[in-house]
């Protein structure tokens, strides 16, 4: 009976330090490892001290809600996408790729949008394309676009600054425009498309300007009926002056 105890206790003992063997080989770094192929459902890229770099993701696993990266809490309202995010050195969301696209009960809708963002701010680079079908009707519009975003963007104060708005809206719409305007005039929240270069909704090729405040200012562009043109306006809106005058 000793014999057998003693075999049975030795046996266990050499299976456990096999397994403990097994496993740290399986994991021991021996150079790159290569894969033909893998599946995941999300990459997370971090440096040596843990801080997220970028994102690969599914759109199951796309962070919005409560999720918290490098400390810092994410876009609560955001729709989940597949696609890339960035952060920069102290772990600020910097920008990022996303797409989608489905059939929907009277067409489909689709986009693919690649974006950089300002420092602890909004995108004030976006390269958007934009596909939606309803019906008989689609509108198709793709284009390189920079933007201009508040001074003292940031955020988290803008996360909550829009909250505060949302709220302030549901029980007084006016007073909630004056705050607006008082966060916008200290470069919180704001910011404005300047320039768009490609194909807009009205199947207008070219040059898009547009002021401070995003209104069109200039367009140098080709028309759907293949008529170069070049038009400026107003703070308004209005056409001040166009070239040619007249297409013959």
């Amino acid at each position: 009976m000793n014999k057998e105890l003693v075999f049975l206790r030795t046996f266990a003992v050499a299976t456990a330090i096999g397994i403990v063997f097994v496993a740290s080989s399986a994991f021991k770094k021996n150079g790159n490892q290569k894969f033909s192929e893998i599946d995941v459902e999300r990459i997370n890229i971090v440096e040596k001290d843990g801080t997220v770099k970028m994102i690969i993701t599914n759109i199951d696993k796309f962070p919005n809600g409560k999720a918290i990266i490098n400390g810092k809490p994410t876009n609560e309202d955001r729709k989940k996408r597949s696609g890339m995010l960035f952060f920069n050195e102290d772990g600020i969301e910097c920008g990022g790729f996303i797409y989608d696209g489905q059939k929907k009960a009277n067409g489909h809708n689709s986009g693919l949008s690649l974006t950089f963002d300002q420092y602890d701010g909004d995108q004030v680079m976006q390269l958007l394309t934009q596909d939606e079908k309803e019906g008989g009707n689609r509108f198709v519009s793709s284009g390189l676009m920079f933007n201009d975003r508040p001074s003292n963007e940031s955020i988290g104060k803008t996360a909550k600054i829009m909250k505060e708005l949302e709220e302030l809206s549901k029980k007084d719409p006016k007073a909630a425009d004056e705050k607006y305007k008082m966060y916008e005039a200290q470069g919180l929240v704001g910011g404005a498309p300047r320039v768009m270069l490609g194909k807009s909704r009205s199947e207008n090729n070219g040059l898009f300007l547009f002021d401070n405040k995003g209104m069109p200012r200039a367009m140098f562009y080709v028309d759907k009926q293949n008529n170069a043109k070049l038009d400026f306006f107003d703070d308004k809106g209005n056409t001040i002056a166009s070239f040619p005058e007249k297409i013959k």
